[in-house]
């Protein structure tokens, strides 16, 4: 017998003058596009962003703040045009990088955007990154228990001093989640993969090894970069590379689908809307 899959959450339409307004009267305090990998979160927010007019987009993607990882992290930084963004190509490949740094560098992106009257919004899929900066209180409190070693491994990196305070991140964020059906979604992924693929993906990924990225620092990157560098490593064929990729991105965008779930399990609300 099949297990039973949860229903997707009911769209709605957003009213972008409204949220605009909201903004404008302090009800929000930063706009949140989050949503599973190919969900088209990186569209809505640039239209988003554009419909606002003075609006400047944060990056919540734990590997875009590395430069030369652009086709493996999907950044399509052509699809921003006039649209400011932040957190992108911040940061050489090979360093290490966590939540406690995002919330630094979050902090003072936010704060710019905001001193020069503009309107921040946040889009990405790195749902501790997203919960660390928007719960205003101390985030540990309200992660899913599977983040524990993730968040312990993190704290041990840097001094206590280096957190952001929680009183100066957002505190009245308003969250618009990206939704399609699961077919789609499993189309795209498939469909993405192989365009990156057919795009340069792998001699990418084969540049950052010879440029002295260390074999085992990609890998720790996860999903395109560990398993393209065990393929270069000659641990897995092109077509095992593939299909293990595949299976990977599909499992990971369930993950996201759950961590968004779970936050408003915990009492957000989140405004799933199709794009």
């Amino acid at each position: 017998m099949r297990p039973e899959i949860a229903e997707l959450p009911l769209p709605e339409t957003i009213d972008v003058a409204a949220l605009a307004k909201a903004y404008a009267a302090g009800d929000v305090d930063l706009i949140c596009v989050l949503g599973p990998t190919a969900s088209g979160k990186t569209k809505y927010a640039v239209r988003l962003a554009r419909e606002i007019g003075n609006a400047e987009i944060i990056s919540a993607d734990s590997r875009q703040v590395f430069r030369g990882m652009d086709i493996g992290t999907g950044k399509d930084l052509a699809e921003y045009g006039e649209v400011p963004y932040h957190l992108i190509d911040i940061l050489p490949a090979g360093e290490k990088y966590n939540v406690w740094r995002f919330q630094q560098d979050f902090l003072a992106a936010y704060q710019d955007i905001r001193s020069r009257g503009r309107v921040p919004i946040l889009c990405g899929g790195t749902g501790l990154y997203i919960t660390a900066v928007t719960c205003g209180y101390d985030f540990e409190q309200s992660v899913p228990l599977s983040a524990a070693k993730e968040i312990s491994q993190a704290r041990e990196e840097v001094t206590a001093g280096d957190a952001a305070a929680p009183e100066r991140l957002p505190r009245r964020t308003f969250f618009i989640g990206t939704l399609v059906s699961r077919e789609e979604r499993v189309a795209r992924i498939d469909r993405r993969l192989d365009e990156r693929l057919a795009e340069g993906m792998v001699d990418e990924i084969r540049g950052l090894l010879e440029g002295g990225v260390p074999a085992e620092r990609l890998i720790s990157y996860g999903l395109e970069y560990r398993y393209v560098t065990l393929y270069l490593l000659g641990q897995l064929t092109y077509e095992e590379m593939r299909r293990k990729l595949a299976i990977e991105i599909h499992r990971f965008a369930k993950r996201q689908m759950t961590w968004c779930r779970g936050m408003e399990r915990g009492g957000l609300k989140i405004h799933w809307t199709e794009v």
